[in-house]
Protein backbone atom coordinates (compact mmCIF):
# COMPACT_ATOMS: atom_id res chain seq x y z
CA UNK A 1 0.00 0.00 0.00
CA UNK A 2 1.02 3.83 -0.52
CA UNK A 3 1.51 6.53 1.58
CA UNK A 4 -1.72 8.39 2.11
CA UNK A 5 -2.23 12.56 0.93
CA UNK A 6 -3.22 13.96 4.49
CA UNK A 7 -2.66 17.71 4.01
CA UNK A 8 -1.30 20.64 2.18
CA UNK A 9 0.75 22.58 4.49
CA UNK A 10 0.75 25.88 3.86
CA UNK A 11 2.94 28.72 5.46
CA UNK A 12 1.67 32.01 6.46
CA UNK A 13 2.38 35.07 8.33
CA UNK A 14 -1.41 34.97 9.44
CA UNK A 15 -2.63 31.79 10.00
CA UNK A 16 -5.78 32.21 11.21
CA UNK A 17 -6.47 34.66 8.81
CA UNK A 18 -6.02 32.83 6.00
CA UNK A 19 -7.36 29.71 6.86
CA UNK A 20 -10.36 31.85 7.25
CA UNK A 21 -10.37 32.90 4.00
CA UNK A 22 -9.71 29.49 2.20
CA UNK A 23 -12.46 28.17 4.29
CA UNK A 24 -14.89 30.65 3.28
CA UNK A 25 -13.81 30.34 -0.48
CA UNK A 26 -14.13 26.49 -0.23
CA UNK A 27 -16.82 25.84 1.81
CA UNK A 28 -14.69 23.53 4.08
CA UNK A 29 -15.02 22.15 7.87
CA UNK A 30 -12.22 24.40 9.89
CA UNK A 31 -11.01 23.31 12.95
CA UNK A 32 -8.28 26.42 13.95
CA UNK A 33 -6.07 26.02 11.29
CA UNK A 34 -7.01 22.91 9.95
CA UNK A 35 -9.19 22.70 7.31
CA UNK A 36 -11.25 19.25 5.77
CA UNK A 37 -13.61 18.71 3.08
CA UNK A 38 -16.80 18.07 3.59
CA UNK A 39 -17.66 14.17 3.83
CA UNK A 40 -13.90 13.55 4.65
CA UNK A 41 -12.62 12.70 1.71
CA UNK A 42 -9.85 13.85 -0.41
CA UNK A 43 -6.96 15.64 1.05
CA UNK A 44 -6.90 19.12 4.33
CA UNK A 45 -5.35 22.28 4.14
CA UNK A 46 -2.93 23.24 7.49
CA UNK A 47 -2.03 26.62 7.60
CA UNK A 48 1.49 27.20 9.61
CA UNK A 49 3.20 29.98 11.16
CA UNK A 50 5.89 31.42 8.92
CA UNK A 51 7.88 34.94 10.15
CA UNK A 52 8.70 35.81 6.33
CA UNK A 53 6.42 37.20 3.87
CA UNK A 54 6.16 36.00 0.52
CA UNK A 55 8.44 37.37 -2.02
CA UNK A 56 8.40 35.10 -5.00
CA UNK A 57 5.92 32.88 -7.15
CA UNK A 58 4.44 29.61 -5.69
CA UNK A 59 5.45 26.08 -7.36
CA UNK A 60 2.14 25.10 -6.92
CA UNK A 61 -1.67 26.84 -7.04
CA UNK A 62 -5.42 26.16 -7.36
CA UNK A 63 -7.01 25.82 -9.93
CA UNK A 64 -10.87 26.08 -8.76
CA UNK A 65 -13.60 25.13 -11.60
CA UNK A 66 -17.03 27.03 -12.25
CA UNK A 67 -19.93 25.08 -14.08
CA UNK A 68 -21.26 28.71 -15.71
CA UNK A 69 -19.45 31.91 -15.98
CA UNK A 70 -22.36 33.31 -13.18
CA UNK A 71 -20.46 30.89 -10.98
CA UNK A 72 -17.08 32.14 -11.96
CA UNK A 73 -17.64 35.44 -11.47
CA UNK A 74 -19.68 34.62 -7.97
CA UNK A 75 -16.00 32.94 -6.85
CA UNK A 76 -14.07 35.59 -8.18
CA UNK A 77 -16.44 38.76 -6.33
CA UNK A 78 -16.13 36.37 -3.35
CA UNK A 79 -12.46 35.64 -3.25
CA UNK A 80 -12.15 40.06 -4.11
CA UNK A 81 -14.71 40.69 -0.84
CA UNK A 82 -12.57 38.12 1.71
CA UNK A 83 -9.46 39.90 0.80
CA UNK A 84 -8.28 38.44 -2.59
CA UNK A 85 -7.02 40.45 -5.53
CA UNK A 86 -6.51 40.24 -9.42
CA UNK A 87 -2.68 39.84 -10.16
CA UNK A 88 -1.00 39.75 -13.76
CA UNK A 89 1.77 36.80 -13.97
CA UNK A 90 1.89 37.02 -17.70
CA UNK A 91 -1.47 35.80 -18.42
CA UNK A 92 -2.38 38.22 -21.11
CA UNK A 93 -6.08 39.86 -22.03
CA UNK A 94 -7.55 36.90 -24.10
CA UNK A 95 -7.36 34.03 -21.44
CA UNK A 96 -10.81 33.02 -19.89
CA UNK A 97 -9.51 32.01 -16.65
CA UNK A 98 -8.85 34.37 -14.04
CA UNK A 99 -5.66 34.91 -11.95
CA UNK A 100 -6.09 36.28 -8.25
CA UNK A 101 -4.23 36.13 -4.90
CA UNK A 102 -5.07 35.30 -1.50
CA UNK A 103 -4.79 37.73 1.27
CA UNK A 104 -0.68 36.43 1.48
CA UNK A 105 -0.12 36.65 -1.83
CA UNK A 106 -0.28 32.85 -2.80
CA UNK A 107 -1.29 32.77 -7.16
CA UNK A 108 -5.19 30.65 -7.59
CA UNK A 109 -7.08 30.57 -10.79
CA UNK A 110 -10.86 30.79 -11.39
CA UNK A 111 -11.22 28.30 -14.24
CA UNK A 112 -13.77 28.96 -16.87
CA UNK A 113 -16.67 27.06 -17.26
CA UNK A 114 -16.51 23.94 -20.20
CA UNK A 115 -12.90 23.49 -18.99
CA UNK A 116 -13.16 19.52 -20.33
CA UNK A 117 -9.32 18.68 -18.18
CA UNK A 118 -10.99 19.56 -14.97
CA UNK A 119 -14.70 18.39 -15.37
CA UNK A 120 -15.70 16.24 -12.73
CA UNK A 121 -12.86 16.71 -10.29
CA UNK A 122 -14.51 19.17 -7.30
CA UNK A 123 -14.03 22.81 -6.70
CA UNK A 124 -10.35 22.61 -6.47
CA UNK A 125 -10.43 21.08 -10.17
CA UNK A 126 -6.26 20.50 -9.76
CA UNK A 127 -3.42 21.50 -7.59
CA UNK A 128 -1.35 22.84 -10.69
CA UNK A 129 2.61 22.59 -10.35
CA UNK A 130 5.85 23.54 -11.49
CA UNK A 131 8.01 19.95 -12.30
CA UNK A 132 9.19 17.36 -14.44
CA UNK A 133 7.82 14.33 -15.88
CA UNK A 134 10.00 12.37 -13.81
CA UNK A 135 8.24 13.97 -9.93
CA UNK A 136 4.92 13.01 -12.29
CA UNK A 137 5.44 9.49 -12.20
CA UNK A 138 7.42 9.73 -8.61
CA UNK A 139 4.11 10.74 -6.93
CA UNK A 140 2.11 8.48 -8.81
CA UNK A 141 3.67 5.39 -7.20
CA UNK A 142 4.46 7.49 -3.63
CA UNK A 143 0.35 8.12 -3.81
CA UNK A 144 -0.52 4.60 -5.72
CA UNK A 145 -2.51 7.33 -7.70
CA UNK A 146 -2.71 6.05 -11.40
CA UNK A 147 -0.96 8.58 -13.70
CA UNK A 148 -3.99 10.29 -16.15
CA UNK A 149 -1.18 12.38 -18.34
CA UNK A 150 1.80 11.98 -19.42
CA UNK A 151 2.43 13.90 -22.90
CA UNK A 152 4.68 16.53 -24.15
CA UNK A 153 6.43 17.09 -21.01
CA UNK A 154 3.24 17.21 -18.44
CA UNK A 155 2.10 14.86 -16.28
CA UNK A 156 -1.01 14.55 -13.97
CA UNK A 157 -2.56 12.09 -11.80
CA UNK A 158 -5.74 11.48 -9.89
CA UNK A 159 -6.78 9.51 -7.15
CA UNK A 160 -9.08 6.44 -8.09
CA UNK A 161 -11.62 7.57 -5.98
CA UNK A 162 -12.02 11.02 -8.22
CA UNK A 163 -11.48 14.66 -6.73
CA UNK A 164 -8.65 17.31 -7.28
CA UNK A 165 -5.68 16.17 -10.24
CA UNK A 166 -2.17 17.22 -9.18
CA UNK A 167 -0.69 18.37 -12.40
CA UNK A 168 3.24 19.21 -13.47
CA UNK A 169 3.39 21.72 -16.29
CA UNK A 170 6.91 20.64 -17.22
CA UNK A 171 9.64 23.04 -18.70
CA UNK A 172 10.64 26.04 -17.87
CA UNK A 173 11.16 25.05 -14.43
CA UNK A 174 11.56 28.00 -11.62
CA UNK A 175 14.66 27.68 -8.96
CA UNK A 176 14.31 25.24 -6.30
CA UNK A 177 17.23 27.38 -3.85
CA UNK A 178 14.37 28.51 -1.69
CA UNK A 179 11.82 26.94 0.64
CA UNK A 180 8.71 25.74 -0.43
CA UNK A 181 5.28 27.34 1.59
CA UNK A 182 3.02 24.97 0.28
CA UNK A 183 4.75 21.62 0.80
CA UNK A 184 2.42 17.89 1.28
CA UNK A 185 2.28 16.03 3.89
CA UNK A 186 1.94 12.28 3.89
CA UNK A 187 1.10 9.57 6.14
CA UNK A 188 2.05 5.73 6.07
CA UNK A 189 -0.59 3.08 4.89
CA UNK A 190 -2.29 1.70 7.63
CA UNK A 191 -0.59 -0.42 9.64
CA UNK A 192 2.29 0.63 7.68
CA UNK A 193 5.90 1.55 9.37
CA UNK A 194 7.52 4.63 8.81
CA UNK A 195 10.60 3.87 8.31
CA UNK A 196 10.05 1.17 5.74
CA UNK A 197 7.54 3.34 4.38
CA UNK A 198 10.25 6.11 3.80
CA UNK A 199 12.80 3.67 2.41
CA UNK A 200 10.26 2.84 -0.04
CA UNK A 201 10.13 6.44 -1.40
CA UNK A 202 13.98 6.56 -1.82
CA UNK A 203 13.39 3.74 -3.78
CA UNK A 204 11.15 5.57 -6.07
CA UNK A 205 13.75 8.70 -5.96
CA UNK A 206 12.90 10.64 -2.69
CA UNK A 207 15.23 11.88 -0.50
CA UNK A 208 15.67 12.02 3.16
CA UNK A 209 16.63 15.48 4.55
CA UNK A 210 16.07 15.55 8.04
CA UNK A 211 13.53 15.06 11.18
CA UNK A 212 11.40 18.19 12.29
CA UNK A 213 8.44 18.42 15.33
CA UNK A 214 8.96 14.67 15.05
CA UNK A 215 7.92 14.66 11.08
CA UNK A 216 10.87 12.55 8.84
CA UNK A 217 11.47 15.77 6.08
CA UNK A 218 12.38 14.40 2.93
CA UNK A 219 12.35 15.47 -1.21
CA UNK A 220 10.94 14.64 -4.25
CA UNK A 221 12.88 14.27 -7.01
CA UNK A 222 12.31 17.78 -8.06
CA UNK A 223 14.19 18.69 -4.72
CA UNK A 224 10.56 19.51 -3.52
CA UNK A 225 10.27 18.93 0.05
CA UNK A 226 7.63 17.06 1.74
CA UNK A 227 6.84 15.56 5.72
CA UNK A 228 6.36 11.89 5.99
CA UNK A 229 4.22 12.43 9.17
CA UNK A 230 5.02 10.60 12.30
Amino acid sequence: MASRLFALRVDAVQPERLAGFWAAILGWERDGVLLSPPGGGGFRLRFVPEQDPKTVPNLMHFDLTSDTLADQERTVARALELGGRHIDIGQGPDVEHVVLADPEGNEFCVIEPGNSFLDGCGFIGAVSSDGSPRVGHFWAEALGWPLIWDQDEETAIQSSDGGSKITWGGPPYQPRSRKLRWAYELIPPPGGDRDAEADRLIALGAARTGTRDGDLLMSDPDGNEFRLLG
